[in-house]
């Protein structure tokens, strides 16, 4: 598979290329030069197939020969081997729960991925790779566990002071070794442009073998269209129409996925892009005006991106056409207060804890449901209720168990460097620290 970048069509390179290096020739976003579409048997008898062979048989085509197919195999076992069950809550709504992983947050299945995928790519590399990454939440975390310890990679993470919360916090911090944590005097914004500077900056790449684990990387964003075909195959057992299916929605790389695995042959009626108070892409459905501003800060905090890195991939799989992209997509913004009384409603109704990012996909689910009375659907639970416990505790008027897995973690010493929004600090610390 051969893979252009979005800014500049005259970079193609491979998908071991496309994964090292992360992003394209200014700062521009890879994309694959083919969308391999599923076989019909495939599709119409996903009830037979293991969750293995779904990511396989997924993957398959945009890693083409360049990793063997018992490697491949090998991978996709250890990215999928955790439970990713399909959950009723009422008669309209079920819920994926991606939260099973060893981070508790759905981000575990695509960083896991993209790990092997690199370890395999530099195994015989003399230069040790920098994995650079911006998270606003749970990818920071994801992306730690993923390359934690592996040899010849360096992790530098950053993440916007006091607006992640403590599990998340600890998830990236905590570990060291070859993971390096910084924590920025800014939003998750500040932190992504400061990225983007960095892999455009000519002295750092002269030093440093950069990637990305964030979702604009290829190995991050692809591997997330396996567990739409594992939700699907759990649908398809207990319902007979095609799936209305609402994603909680920041930088845009989950719901990108989600639409490529449709546009592959993935059976699904409608998709919900559910934002919170970041609302650039709902006001973009509604006056076909794309304006990104500054991050506001919310309770679902994965999701404060006021300017989607992947949203140019949307737009590019629906080729650019704005009426093909509203009719397959709806938007919809929930604001804090509306977070909380979902959660506190789920919880009390249906006896289910949903997290803030989930809830908001819950709440723009019933909206659309409301609008479209008959149709069916599930959410993405993209993580454990557990990670925010001041939001959720208080919705709930009770505290949340934390999970045995955890316990040692919440009992490590954080680590962290302190830096201002201020390219210059990064680039400081990559040439004399890493």
């Amino acid at each position: 598979m051969i893979y252009y970048n979005l800014k500049d069509h005259q970079e193609k390179i491979d998908f071991k290329n496309a994964t090292i290096k992360g992003q394209g020739n200014e700062k521009g976003l890879f994309f694959p030069e083919r969308i391999p579409h599923f076989e019909e048997e495939f599709i119409h008898n996903l009830h037979r197939y293991t969750h293995e062979e779904i990511a396989y048989r997924c993957m398959k085509d945009f890693v083409g020969d360049e990793i063997p197919s018992e490697i491949l195999q090998e991978i996709v076992a250890e990215t999928v081997n955790f439970d990713i069950p399909l959950v009723k809550i009422n008669n309209q709504i079920a819920v994926l729960e991606l939260f099973h992983g060893p981070t508790l947050a759905f981000k575990d299945i695509g960083a896991r991925f993209m790990s092997r995928c690199l370890s395999y790519f530099l195994k015989d590399q003399n230069k040790k790779v920098t994995v650079l990454v911006a998270t606003s939440g749970d990818t920071g975390g994801a992306v730690a566990h993923g390359f934690y310890k592996l040899p010849g990679i360096n992790v530098v993470i950053l993440y916007p002071k006091n607006r992640v919360s403590p599990v998340q916090e600890k998830q990236l911090t905590a570990l060291g070794e070859n993971i390096s944590a910084l924590e920025v005097d800014g939003s998750f914004d500040d932190c992504q442009n400061m990225v983007k500077l960095a892999f455009a900056d000519a002295e750092i790449n002269a030093k440093l073998l950069l990637t990305s684990a964030n979702s604009i990387n290829v190995a991050r964003w692809l591997p997330q269209q396996i567990y739409y075909l594992i939700a699907y195959q759990q649908w398809i057992q207990q319902q007979n129409e095609n799936p209305v299916i609402s994603v909680p929605s920041g930088n845009f790389g989950n719901i990108c996925a989600g639409l490529l695995a449709h546009f592959r042959g993935m059976p699904a009626d409608h998709f919900i892009a559910a934002c919170n108070d970041n609302h650039v892409i709902p006001d973009y459905l509604e006056t076909q005006k794309f304006q990104p501003h500054t991050a506001v800060p919310t309770l679902s905090n994965a999701m404060d991106v006021g300017n989607p890195s992947n949203f140019v991939r949307i737009m590019e799989l629906f080729g650019n056409q704005f009426d093909a992209l509203k009719n397959t997509v709806s938007a919809y913004s929930v604001n804090d207060q509306e977070t909380m009384n979902t959660i506190t409603r789920v919880y009390q109704k249906y006896n289910y804890l949903l997290d803030p990012h989930t809830a908001v996909a819950f709440a723009s689910l019933e909206k659309y449901l409301k609008e479209n009375p008959g149709k069916k659907g599930f959410i993405l639970g993209t993580a454990h209720p557990v990670k925010f416990p001041d939001a959720v505790e208080k919705a709930i008027h009770t505290s949340i168990e934390i999970p045995g897995s955890l316990n040692g973690l919440m009992k490590k010493e954080k680590k962290t460097v302190e830096i201002n929004s201020d390219f210059e600090e990064l680039k400081r610390f990559l040439l004399h620290k890493i």
